[in-house]
């Protein structure tokens, strides 16, 4: 729907604790957010009191905001497109699994909805309004509590057959090493996620061992580094694959700057030699802990999925 020489388009971001929001706007190839804010999801509620929830938002930013013309919901997990119901969302409760979302939003609003993997919006917000705003080929990697992955070619977000396209956080990096949350063992998240961190760091959360770090305690400093070291091979494998024009990392890790950066930069200095590493740069994310909805709004208004 058109909204003088633009269009407007709603973002929703759907957590385990908050329900984050961005009203959009896009006018020729160009994104604004036009506003933003959170609620609480109150997930033990259930499933229907959420939709319920997620669908009131809406209606009382659409007066705020005329002319929303499409909706899109970024899902900690996996979902059927098809049908549009989250099929995998381990930080849900269990009612979560099978559950139409789509469909039950879309008829209450009368707007198109599309699902999308919070990583993917992660890496679609970025490459349309930050990090990688420029970019033909780019990877994205979310680090919190798992590892999340994007991966954007030609422009455009990989989705692959299933809506899991772009899962590197999921690749072998040890094999034989931890067990990992999807039932492997090795995967990148297993080393990487904010339990790792912790634990090399010696802090009880990820935010403590950035700010550890930053002071120079010499524990923290030398987790980062590993952590950096098991990113930097992960990195490796997909600039070998993909030579992406930009490696963006966000979560809250990414906030260690450098010195996340310089031990994952030698890593990949040391890995890849048959592109040009000139041409690949490797930085932190923009948009904060806003990326999430963002991406979503824009996936809405760019492949928003319409379940039958």
């Amino acid at each position: 729907m058109s909204h003088e020489n633009g269009s407007r388009h709603f973002g929703l971001d759907l957590g385990a604790t908050n329900l984050k929001w961005a009203a959009l706007e896009r006018t020729d190839e160009a994104w604004s957010v036009l506003d933003q804010g959170q609620v609480p999801t109150r997930a033990a509620d259930g499933v229907d009191a959420v939709l319920g929830r997620m669908a009131q938002l809406v209606e009382q930013k659409r007066m705020e905001w005329p002319g929303i013309g499409s909706l899109g919901v970024g899902v900690p997990g996996l979902f059927d497109a098809a049908v549009g119901a989250t099929t995998f969302v381990p930080n849900l409760p269990p009612g979560w699994r099978g559950h139409p979302v789509a469909g039950p939003l879309r008829e209450r609003l009368g707007l198109p909805v599309g699902l999308i993997n919070d990583a993917r919006a992660f890496g679609l917000a970025e490459l349309r309004l930050g990090a990688g705003r420029g970019c033909r080929t780019m990877v994205g990697l979310a680090l919190g509590t798992g590892v999340g992955g994007v991966v954007v070619v030609d422009g455009h977000v990989h989705f692959g057959h299933d809506g899991t396209g772009g899962e590197a956080g999921h690749q072998t990096i040890l094999p034989d090493g931890p067990m990992c949350t999807c039932g492997n063992r090795g995967c990148l998240e297993a080393l990487t996620r904010a339990n790792a961190v912790t634990a090399a760091c010696g802090t009880e959360t990820a935010a403590e061992a950035v700010r550890a770090a930053r002071a120079g305690e010499r524990r923290a400093v030398d987790g980062l580094a590993q952590i950096g070291r098991w990113l930097g091979i992960g990195i490796s494998n997909l600039i070998v694959v993909l030579t992406p024009d930009r490696v963006v990392l966000g979560g809250g890790v990414a906030a260690a700057g450098e010195l996340l950066l310089k031990p994952i930069r030698d890593e990949v200095r040391e890995r890849v030699h048959v592109t040009d590493l000139g041409a690949v740069d490797i930085v932190t994310a923009e948009l904060g802990t806003w990326a999430g909805a963002i991406g979503a709004g824009v996936h809405g208004a760019e492949i928003a999925v319409v379940p039958s």
